[in-house]
């Protein structure tokens, strides 16, 4: 009722619906913990495009199997990335000493690494105030001169007093991409001239450890940087270096982070994994270091043979995971989450072979203990020939075999605890009950009109409960709401069976 009624006629009043659209997070953004040529280091940054990754993160590096990694998510369909740049205690950035009358101006390169080495910064005072005020040129040069972008970028009218609006430390912050200033600024503006090279060279910080790829939590560095992005979906730990596999133990924390963060992880064979027979004897130790995170993880094999591009295209052994991620995000854009991806239309873009050619009595022996093969076929070439998580081995019986499955759950999960947020704080009655039953069943009703679930009608798909029978009045009493969702997946046709009869006798037409 209108707030105050004073004189006679008609008062209009706009009633709320009680319709809050949920609306359907992504399902393959994909995050990639490893080491790059640049960038920032223990900082998420979300991606699109390879061209993208090689402006930010510098391209494909032989010492980066994560360069190689993207590469091949983007190449297969992938379109969203998030990347974790982690580097050893060692790496320092480059490093340059700007001289003038009240001093030198320490600059250092935005972020550690021997790419800074190729930077050069050059000074005037061409500015509104040349007695006060200075600009500063840095030049990023372009390969081969060297792994920059070619960029050059100028900022105009610094300061060095700590209470202008322009002063140089705050500006170089939030505006340059490529140099910060080091240590405390002088009295008075650098001199004029250059360009200057680095006074003192930038380290990579040599080889990545696993504990640079854990991280910690409280510090959010490593694969836990990743706390400061919205979402990720799929988590791929490219190799330490080519030749070093990631730990089982790094994949046990890694498993367990998915579990929390709602996503899935996409393991790699090691590099002992050269045969079924090894690759058995590896899955047993991945699942043991895993243990009830195996939901939330997969497994392919065996590696891909692929071109090389920094090395005249010779053929070179990549682990899986950027190609499987890249197929899975292909799928899900084509097809739905719910839809497996794997079979023909899961086929391996840029792949000249694998690693181990399987047979099918291979393939038999390996699915069914969860192992995700890659095959190829005559005509139709390399494809992924399974969509088991690490859960799905047929002895377990798990709910949770198949990844079309597992994911779809996470998308749903996901989704309603991001559209359900408004329900927080609302009174906790039949109204509200109602509320929830229609938004969250008009979610689920679009997935089942997608042909996300089993099922004729809606009442064989899903079901969503919220009512005196979920919420007890002794739930009530402590603030608690129940939301009952229920939903009958669409399994994939691992076995396909075509029964043949010879008939005896004429046909009668």
């Amino acid at each position: 009722m209108p707030a105050t009624l004073t004189y006679p006629g008609v008062y209009i009043e706009e009633i709320p619906s009680g319709v809050r659209t949920i609306v359907g997070v992504s399902t393959a953004t994909t995050a990639f913990v490893g080491k790059a040529r640049k960038g920032s280091v223990n900082k998420p940054v979300t991606l699109f495009n390879f061209g993208e990754f090689e402006r930010t993160f510098g391209g494909l590096w032989e010492e980066s199997t994560m360069s190689f990694a993207v590469q091949q998510y983007f190449l297969n369909g992938g379109s969203t990335a998030v990347v974790v740049r982690v580097a050893g205690p060692t790496a320092l950035p480059a490093t340059f000493t700007l001289a003038g009358p009240g001093g030198p101006l320490a600059l250092q390169a935005a972020y550690p690494g021997v790419w800074g080495d190729n930077l050069t910064v050059s000074v005037d005072n061409i500015t509104r105030d040349p007695a006060t005020l200075f600009n500063l040129v840095v030049n990023d040069p372009a390969p081969p001169a060297g792994v920059g972008t070619g960029d050059t970028e100028t900022l105009r009218n610094l300061s060095v007093d700590p209470a202008s609006p322009s002063f140089v430390t705050k500006v170089l912050e939030q505006q340059s991409k490529f140099v910060r200033v080091q240590g405390a600024v002088p009295s008075q503006m650098p001199a004029s001239g250059g360009p200057f090279s680095p006074t003192a060279n930038g380290n990579d910080g040599g080889d990545i450890t696993d504990g640079d790829v854990v991280g910690s939590l409280g510090a959010k560095t490593g694969m836990y940087a990743l706390e400061d992005t919205d979402i990720f979906n799929l988590l791929c730990l490219p190799p330490l270096k080519f030749g070093t596999d990631v730990a089982v133990t790094t994949y046990q924390d890694a498993a367990k982070y998915c579990t929390d963060r709602r996503a899935m992880l996409i393991a790699d064979p090691p590099t002992t994994s050269i045969s079924p027979t090894s690759a058995i004897a590896d899955l047993n130790t991945l699942n043991g270091a895993v243990g009830a995170n195996k939901k939330n993880a997969a497994l392919f094999f065996p590696r891909l043979r692929m071109a090389n591009p920094i090395k005249n295209n010779l053929l070179e052994e990549f682990v899986p995971c950027g190609a499987a991620a890249g197929v899975f995000a292909r799928t899900d854009s084509q097809r739905g989450v719910w839809k497996a991806p794997a079979g023909l239309e899961a086929a391996l873009t840029g792949v000249s072979g694998l690693s181990y050619p399987l047979t099918d009595g291979e393939n038999g022996q390996l699915n069914p203990l969860g192992i995700n093969c890659l095959r190829t076929f005559p005509l139709v070439g390399h494809s992924i020939w399974g969509a088991r998580t690490l859960d799905g081995a047929d002895a377990l019986a798990s709910e949770w075999k198949y990844i079309p499955i597992r994911r779809l759950a996470l998308y749903i999960e996901e989704s309603l605890y991001r559209g359900t947020k408004w329900v927080v704080f609302e009174p906790n009655d039949e109204p509200l009950w109602a509320q929830i039953r229609l938004n969250v069943g008009a979610f689920m009703h679009q997935l089942f009109r997608r042909g996300a679930f089993q099922g004729q009608t809606p009442k064989d798909a899903y079901f969503v409960k919220c009512d005196a029978e979920t919420t007890t009045q002794a739930d009530r009493n402590l603030g608690i709401v129940n939301i009952l969702v229920g939903f009958a997946p669409l399994k994939p046709a691992e076995f396909v069976v075509i029964k043949i009869q010879q008939i005896a006798g004429e046909i009668q037409t």
